[in-house]
């Protein structure tokens, strides 16, 4: 953690108060990922205005934002086995994972609703309307909001696949992308490495890159022209997708604005087919 803030800092001016906060995250990542801005600040002796402003410095709106990047990144560092002790030990004696796990969603969600770059989901939806092709790319569960992404575009019309892991398919998909053509990659947790790659061949190759992720300095931002925050902790061994799928659904959302008539003719002739080879 000592080395993303301090890459984060470089280049400020940090006074006494706010090193005494960045000394906090440093030292104490697990107590800051949950933290208020009063208790982070009680612990800094500091008041919650720098806190905030601490924050800022770092490229943050505020402090929600900040603690959202620290979370991430602290679960990141953790094992499955690790991260299950750390949500066992929150829960306590209740046991009730059920609703533990639908108000895990619920915080994700508010957290989301406060920190989400629009503009940059707008973008995303934009880049997909103009795109020749669009590949949506995820790892295993994170593969999910990709196919309903590709699967819901692809009903209104768009050229639009999905694609779970790598090896030679994927990058086979890559060779089919250029200049005008869209990737959009969920990356939640850890990176795998042949994603990560792909991001940048694809970004080489002239394609807009798309990113979903739970860290904003993900390496894929790198190659990136849109990035999109989102939280992404459960309650159990692995991130919970409710705010990222939630970001899909703003992006079809906006693909169906951008696509008018012609995406609504595109789902009336699907349904027609559906209706003749009689799927439902």
């Amino acid at each position: 953690m000592w080395d993303w803030i301090a890459s984060a800092a470089a280049g400020e001016r940090v006074g006494q108060a706010a090193t005494r906060v960045l000394e906090v995250l440093g030292q104490e990542p697990r107590f800051a990922s949950y933290a208020s801005a009063a208790a982070l600040a009680e612990r800094a002796g500091v008041n919650a205005a720098t806190v905030v402003r601490t924050a800022q410095l770092l490229g943050f709106t505020g402090w929600p934002e900040l603690r959202l990047e620290l979370r991430s990144r602290y679960l990141a560092s953790l094992s499955a086995g690790e991260v299950l002790a750390e949500h066992a030990e929150a829960a306590g004696e209740s046991g009730d994972l059920v609703h533990a796990a639908i108000s895990a969603d619920q915080a994700n969600l508010g957290m989301l609703a406060t920190t989400v770059d629009a503009t940059a989901v707008r973008a995303i939806a934009a880049a997909m309307h103009a795109a020749g092709t669009t590949v949506a790319l995820g790892s295993g569960a994170f593969a999910a909001p990709g196919v309903q992404l590709a699967h819901v575009a692809a009903i209104m019309g768009y050229a639009a696949v999905s694609r779970q892991g790598g090896g030679t398919s994927l990058i086979n998909d890559l060779r089919r992308l250029g200049g005008g053509d869209c990737l959009v990659v969920c990356d939640l947790w850890r990176l795998p490495r042949e994603i990560a790659t792909a991001g940048r061949l694809a970004a080489e190759r002239g394609a807009t890159v798309a990113v979903l992720t739970d860290r904003r300095d993900s390496s894929l931002a790198r190659n990136a022209a849109h990035v999109v925050v989102v939280p992404s902790e459960g309650v159990s061994l692995y991130p919970a997708l409710a705010a990222t799928m939630s970001v899909v659904h703003a992006i079809l959302a906006e693909l169906a604005r951008l696509g008018g008539q012609r995406a609504l003719e595109s789902v009336a002739e699907t349904e027609r087919l559906w209706e003749q080879a009689e799927l439902f």
